[in-house]
């Protein structure tokens, strides 16, 4: 046990509470989800719709910290305000000939300006363009997203931290270090198999000169922090001068 949260796997009691929090959560996530705002997540609103014992097995997850998982990621902490958030334009990917729109995102003003020049010059060189799949995301809404993936992983959080972070470690709530998780424009985003996107000319386009840009990837091959390979998740640096 670790901040009463068993790491290795939840107990069966705490798998029946998790599913009991999650079938709770669906009508706001889905509400959410419906009119774009769900990654502006709040915890007064993630927290509104469930019992005093669900908030408190919110509460579990929340004290859990990535060293009593042997992951070594750094703690961004928890924004009380939301920062100055840009909505991505509308984009759709194409596929088996179908348009596909994608969830509405939102960018820090200083990364969406970068990331439209970015993908101004991948359309130069390559005619291609990578969307933005997930761009800033409420540390409440990360927790939602740990806890909606922990059965997929076994029912265990240390296992599910390798692909997803606990609410305050994860770059998608940091707006000092962007993350963005790209899909291309034919819907391929490696989530379950990331040779294909490894094999993709834009990925080859950004190892090449997203830099440039103040892009980096945040988690190559072997990577010290214990999370598994990510081609798709790349996180901005503001340039100095």
């Amino acid at each position: 046990m670790a901040d009463g949260v068993n790491v290795n796997r939840l107990e069966p009691a705490e798998i029946q509470q998790l599913h009991t929090v999650l079938e709770h959560l669906t009508p706001l996530i889905d509400a959410r989800k419906a009119d774009g705002t769900v990654n502006r997540l709040t915890w007064d609103e993630l927290y509104g719709p469930l019992a005093e014992e669900e908030q408190a097995f919110l509460d579990a997850f929340r004290a859990v910290k990535a060293e009593a998982l042997g992951s070594t990621s750094h703690y961004f902490g928890e924004l009380e305000v939301q920062p100055d958030l840009v909505p991505v334009e509308p984009q759709q990917i194409v596929k088996d000939g179908a348009p596909e729109p994608l969830p509405l995102q939102y960018l820090p003003r200083p990364v969406h300006d970068a990331y439209l020049a970015m993908t101004e010059a991948m359309v130069k060189d390559l005619g291609k363009r990578l969307l933005v799949e997930s761009g800033y995301r409420s540390p409440a809404y990360q927790l939602y997203l740990f806890m909606f993936y922990l059965p997929k992983h076994g029912s265990s959080v240390r296992e599910t931290n390798r692909f997803v972070a606990l609410p305050g470690y994860s770059e998608h709530g940091n707006p000092q270090q962007q993350a963005i998780d790209f899909i291309n424009e034919a819907g391929i985003n490696g989530e379950d198999h990331p040779e294909e996107f490894e094999a993709l000319p834009e990925y080859a386009w950004l190892t090449a000169n997203a830099s440039r840009f103040g892009f980096h990837l945040s988690y190559p091959r072997g990577n010290p922090h214990h999370t598994s390979f990510e081609p798709w998740h790349w996180h901005y640096e503001a340039r100095t001068q």
